[in-house]
Formats: structure tokens, C-alpha cells, sequence
């Protein structure tokens, strides 16, 4: 860091202590430890200000301050995109993870939900009144980001994905304006925010629609590889189709013993248990399983066990395509990847969107994709200090290029990295336009830069967000 900036960003602290209390304002210390640490160990960005923000008028502050100094910007919540967005390494990052707050309305069948909540912190709250929120599959994901980037989970095919629960958002803009966005207020951006993440404000709070779910039937299938071909074969069955009350995730780990798996993950969250059971019962059917481990779960149970297998800390990354269907190519490069793992913390997941995700119409929210598909993600995971990260990361981004092909155009914006240009210029679809005319009404002078969005045909490229430098709250 220049002295020049140095001295910048001590003038930036000294104006935000102003505003902020003074010691919420961090530059050192455990609290801007704990500020800078993320899901994904590899990510070293280091903030130059951590906000550490109690309410939407800190989080104002911070906007403000860093446009005042012309430092970017970004937003932490759950801190747990892939990426490492949710830091701005030298710039200001504004800290929502002390906001962690959720209401429960059961009688409205709605929860307010702060900007720094979790997945697990919104299904722990609705639980005790028997309800649930459709929620991406890791619990300790920000709710926030999931909601604003897609959020696939496992009560997709009966509830749509996690945006398209989202009710309501209070966001701070660029001028440090406050304002409640929904479906007749600022209609415009509340498009715009459900598919087209932080690009346009601050999300301090949203109210998301809650479920009343009696009966949760999951678990998880594991299947040896010798008999990968057959199952994954079968599994076309099953996904991205099957009935809407059945949502399926599956995909490639690494055995107890060793050796890679092919692991099936399905949901039940319709009202009969017996035909839960019976579907759960046809997909254990599919070969002849080393563990089948499934019976009545609750959500936060559900994303415990996606919490304890991909922990805080280790190096991650990921490397995603949308496929239409389990085809012969896809099963095909599934299986190549399965053989040649590199490490026994990787991960192959395959995320359905079917089922009411699907009855959408296109055109409704930013999030364009809406053609029954399977997101494929290659997780690529493995310890700190890992001579071997170069091959990890190799692993990933060769799965990536074999399932090409096959690949839908596009991919899930929050998944994508910075660098997938080809993915990101094809990711909103028809949707493209209206969403970058909205980008220049509500934040012409790129304040907010998070998950990447695509060109103007025949423009020169918008400034693509470098990792670290941008809004996410995933």
C-alpha cells in the first residue's frame, strides 16, 4: 500500500468515526480479523476499513465515506461467495455480519430478515412454528446474497428458488437514500435485485415468504463406483424432472473408504409421508447402496450437514455449468472427473431446478434461466499449505471445459467467477438489457460492483469486478 493511500484511508476512518461509533470503525485488531475472514481461506484481500455496521444508518455512512475518497467498496455478510466479493482488498467493506436479526410473522407467514442472517439463522427462527423458508443448501451462506443471486435448495421444485421468496428489500442506494423496494414500490429495481445481486444498493433487511412444511423427509444415498454408470444413468430420471415435492441433489465425493461415490441427496417436503418414503425408497433403488441414510429431518439439520462437510477456512474453488439433463456427454465427463480427483475434500454437486422454480415466467425476476436444468458445480477443496493447489484447481476448471459442450448458455450469476466471461455475457438472457438499464439508473457510477454482469452489444466491456473488489453478501 502506497503512503499516499495509507493516508487516504486514515482520513476515511477518522471521517466514518465521526458518523460511527469509533470502535465499529476497524483497521486492525480481532474484530477486523473476524471482518476479514471468509468461507475460502485462499481469498487475501485485506479491507483497508472494516465498517462493522449495528443498522442501515452505519452501513449509509460507509457508502457515502467510501465515494468521498473514491475507494471501492464492498459488503460482507455470511462471506461465504467462493470468490472472496465480499472483501475489497485495500477499499472499505461494510461488515453486516453482526446483523444477524430474524422476525418471524406466523401468522403472515413471513420472516424479516437481516442483512447479515444466515441461511441457518432464518429456518432455526421459523422452526418453532412450523414453518421453513426456501434457502440455498449451506447454512452458513448470508440469506441476503443467496436470495439476491439465486439460491437453488432443497425445497426448489415445491417453493422456486430463494429469490423468488423474497418479498421485499430496505436497500441503501448510492446517494445514501434508504428505500423499501417490492412489487409496486421501485418496482424497477426489485426486479433487478432478485437475479442481479448487489449491483444496485445495500441490502440492510428483507421480508421473505415462509412455508408451513408438517413432514421433511431426506438424507443421503451413496453409491460405490463401480456402479457410477448405471446409477447416474438411472438418476436421468429423476433430475432435473420429478414431481415438485421432490427436489434432488447428487453428484461425485470422495468414499469412506477412499474411493469416489456417487452420492444421491433427495428432499420430500410434500404433505404425504408415504409417497415421500416411496420416492425416497425408488431412489435408493438405483443400484445397491454402500450407505443409505434417510428418514424425517428438519432444515436446519439439512444445511448442518452441507456446514460440515465444506467448513470455513479450507481453499475452495469452484467452476459451474448448466446442463439440460444427465446425458450420456454429461455422465460421460462426471465420471472422467470422478477418476481423476485430486483431492479427497472435492466435490461434484448437481443442483435441480425443476418444479415450481421452473413455472416462473422468465421475464419476472433478473434471473432469466427458468428451462428445467441442473446446475454442475466442481468444488474443487483442499487444505491450506496443499502443494498440490495448481492441480485442485486444474481438477475444476477441467470438468468446467468437458462439460462445454453439453452446457446451456450461461450459468448461475452468483456461482460464476469474475473471469468466465463467455458464461456471464450469456447469463440473463433476454433479460440482459432491461437489467443493465436498471445498473445505470440506480447506480450509474459503478459504486456497487458484485457478481459480474454482462456487455452492451457492440460497447466496449463494462469493468468486470476483480475478486475482492465488489458487493456479495453470499
Amino acid at each position: 500500500m502506497s503512503p499516499s493511500t495509507s493516508k487516504q484511508l486514515d482520513r476515511l476512518a477518522d471521517t466514518l468515526r465521526r458518523t460511527v461509533d469509533a470502535d465499529r470503525v476497524v483497521t486492525s485488531g480481532p474484530d477486523y480479523d473476524a471482518g476479514a475472514t471468509v468461507w475460502n481461506g485462499a481469498v487475501p484481500h485485506r479491507p483497508g476499513v472494516i465498517v462493522r455496521c449495528t443498522g442501515p444508518a452505519d452501513a449509509r455512512a460507509a457508502v457515502l465515506a467510501a465515494q468521498e475518497f473514491g475507494l471501492p467498496l464492498s459488503v460482507r455478510g455470511g462471506g461465504h461467495d467462493w470468490a472472496g466479493r465480499a472483501l475489497t482488498d485495500g477499499g472499505v467493506t461494510v461488515d453486516l455480519s453482526g446483523l444477524r436479526h430474524v422476525q418471524v410473522d406466523p401468522a403472515a407467514a413471513v420472516a424479516q430478515v437481516a442483512g447479515g442472517a444466515t441461511a441457518a439463522d432464518l429456518v432455526t427462527a421459523a422452526q418453532p412454528f412450523g414453518m421453513t423458508a426456501a434457502a440455498g443448501t449451506a447454512g452458513a451462506a448470508g440469506m441476503v446474497g443467496q436470495s439476491l443471486g439465486g439460491g437453488y435448495g432443497p425445497l426448489s421444485g415445491r417453493f422456486g428458488l430463494a429469490l423468488d421468496n423474497v418479498l421485499s428489500a430496505d436497500v441503501v442506494l448510492p446517494d445514501g437514500s434508504l428505500v423499501t423496494t417490492d412489487a409496486e414500490q421501485e418496482p424497477d429495481l426489485f426486479w433487478a435485485l432478485r437475479g442481479g445481486g448487489g449491483n444496485f444498493g445495500l441490502v440492510t433487511a428483507m421480508r421473505v415468504r415462509l412455508h408451513a412444511v408438517p413432514t421433511l423427509l431426506s438424507g443421503t444415498i451413496l453409491f460405490p463406483w463401480t456402479q457410477a454408470a448405471t446409477v447416474l444413468a438411472r438418476l436421468e430420471e429423476f433430475v432435473p424432472d420429478g414431481p415438485d415435492e421432490l427436489t434432488v441433489q447428487c453428484g461425485i465425493l470422495d468414499g469412506p473408504e477412499g474411493a469416489p461415490v456417487v452420492f444421491v441427496a433427495p428432499t420430500w417436503s410434500g404433505d404425504d409421508a408415504r409417497a415421500g418414503e416411496r420416492a425416497l425408497a425408488q431412489l435408493q433403488a438405483l443400484g445397491e447402496p454402500l450407505i443409505a441414510r434417510l428418514g424425517p429431518t428438519t432444515m436446519p439439520d439439512l444445511l448442518a450437514g452441507t456446514d460440515a462437510r465444506f467448513p470455513f477456512g479450507r481453499h475452495v474453488e469452484i467452476r459451474p455449468r448448466i446442463v439440460a439433463a444427465l446425458d450420456s456427454s454429461v455422465r460421460a465427463a462426471l465420471h472422467d472427473a470422478g477418476n481423476a480427483l485430486t483431492s479427497p475434500l472435492s466435490a461434484v454437486s448437481l443442483h435441480s431446478l425443476h418444479g415450481a422454480a421452473a413455472r416462473v415466467p422468465a421475464m419476472a425476476t433478473a434471473f432469466a434461466n427458468r428451462t428445467p436444468h441442473l446446475t454442475a458445480e466442481a468444488i474443487a477443496v483442499w487444505e491450506p499449505g496443499d502443494a498440490r493447489e495448481h492441480e485442485h484447481r486444474a481438477w475444476a476448471r477441467s470438468l468446467s471445459a468437458a462439460l462445454r459442450p453439453a452446457a446451456l448458455p450461461g450459468g448461475c450469476p452468483d456461482l460464476l467467477g469474475p473471469d468466465e466471461t463467455e458464461q456471464i455475457a450469456h447469463a440473463y438472457g433476454l433479460n440482459a438489457e432491461r437489467l443493465l438499464a436498471a445498473k445505470r439508473r440506480f447506480d450509474p457510477d459503478d459504486v456497487f460492483r458484485a457478481t459480474s454482469l454482462p456487455t452492451r452489444p457492440g460497447t466496449p466491456p463494462d469493468r468486470a469486478p476483480e475478486a475482492g473488489s465488489s458487493v456479495n453478501r453470499s
